[in-house]
């Protein structure tokens, strides 16, 4: 079955570009030349991802990732941005974006970037249906992830990540007890330069934490080791 993949940008030509490019790589591409046209789309139709522009007529695009996250709709997000600007990248980041990248882009990057993020959040058709069969599990405490079903559980309760926080969510848990710099994380998570973006691992940490913990300014799960990066650990009992 074809990927959909919703273009949501008020630059036809720009729209246009990448509509026949994504189809010739096989995706099925729908479109929408403003916020609120592609907020509608999003919330009505099944997709496998969104790319969205920043600067868009009626609602931006910051807003729409907003509105979307809010209704929980987790369809990942790659947004496009003309301005070379971290506050909007992280603020689109803290919204729910997955992912952004700075006009102008080649076709190619972007159809590279679209795949590289599908691939990491396709769930495999063979995936065992019965969680309690998988055989891998990672546990923390109370923490469950299932790679295969790209599914986190807190207790019983089902976590309601976007992929990028599952991914780095997976990653933390791989790698119990280890301190990871943010560069090194930035480089598992997000497979390619962030031009040594390290808030973006900041953000998502923030996120997670806010998932995942019961108290986010006292983390059990996640630590902050000063100087250095982040750490998963097993918390310990009262």
């Amino acid at each position: 079955m074809e990927k959909r993949v919703l273009v949501v940008d008020d630059e036809q030509s720009i729209v246009t570009l990448l509509q026949y490019n994504l189809q010739q790589a096989g995706y099925e591409v729908l479109t929408a030349s403003d916020g609120e046209e592609g907020r509608n789309i999003a919330m009505e139709q099944e997709l496998d991802l969104i790319i969205l522009d920043l600067m868009l007529p009626k609602l931006d695009g910051i807003e729409v990732c907003k509105q979307l996250r809010q209704q929980k709709v987790l369809t990942p997000i790659l947004m496009l941005t003309a301005k070379d600007d971290e506050f909007d990248k992280v603020l689109g980041l803290e919204l729910g974006a997955d992912d952004y990248m700075t006009k102008p882009f080649s076709p190619r990057e972007v159809v590279a970037r679209v795949k590289a993020i599908l691939r990491r959040t396709q769930v495999q058709p063979e995936a065992v249906a019965v969680q309690e069969e998988d055989k891998d599990l990672l546990q923390v405490a109370e923490l469950k992830i299932y790679p295969e079903q790209y599914e986190a559980y807190s207790g019983e309760v089902l976590l309601e990540l976007t992929p990028k926080e599952f991914e780095l969510l997976l990653y933390l848990a791989k790698h119990k007890g280890r301190v990871l710099t943010r560069d090194q994380l930035l480089s598992a998570v997000w497979n390619y330069d962030f031009a040594g973006d390290t808030r973006i691992v900041d953000v998502h940490i923030s996120h997670l934490r806010e998932k995942i913990e019961h108290n986010t300014k006292k983390p059990v799960y996640i630590k902050t080791i000063r100087g250095l990066g982040y750490k998963m650990e097993e918390p310990k009992g009262e």
